[in-house]
């Protein structure tokens, strides 16, 4: 059992025919070469950010900037946040989509005690009427 396992049983099969076979060997030879669609970028693409300089080859070579994102933090913790009440729509409306679909805490940023929170004053001002459960 010493055969590669992309031979399916063909005892004749030659790895050094080079690619006289269909069973993976295209896949191989695509990865190595730089022309595969999947992943890479053409060389000399400076447009996605990045700085490029000349290497000691003479080659142009682009340096990667870190990508720096400030972490957000939750509308309604801290000294001056928000408070959270069914009978103010309007600060429960920031919360709400267009379409009437409560925002994930992922996209608000509210965190997770006070989305539970959020959730059921945006239910109990559902059940009153005070915010429709659907627009449009």
């Amino acid at each position: 059992m010493s055969q590669d396992c992309n031979s399916h049983g063909s005892s004749s099969r030659s790895d050094s025919s080079g690619g006289s076979s269909s069973h993976g060997s295209s896949s191989r030879s695509d990865s190595s070469g730089g022309s595969s669609s999947y992943g890479s970028r053409p060389s000399g693409d400076s447009s996605r950010g990045g700085d490029s300089s000349v290497g000691p080859d003479g080659q142009k070579t682009f340096v990667r900037r870190q990508f720096f994102r400030r972490r957000k933090t939750c509308p309604f913790s801290g000294p001056n946040g928000m408070k959270i009440d069914y009978k103010d729509i309007r600060v429960l409306s920031k919360f709400v989509s267009e379409r009437g679909k409560m925002m994930p805490s992922r996209i608000s940023a509210v965190s997770l005690k006070k989305q539970r929170e959020l959730a059921q004053a945006i239910k109990r001002a559902r059940f009153l009427a005070l915010m429709p459960y659907v627009n449009g």
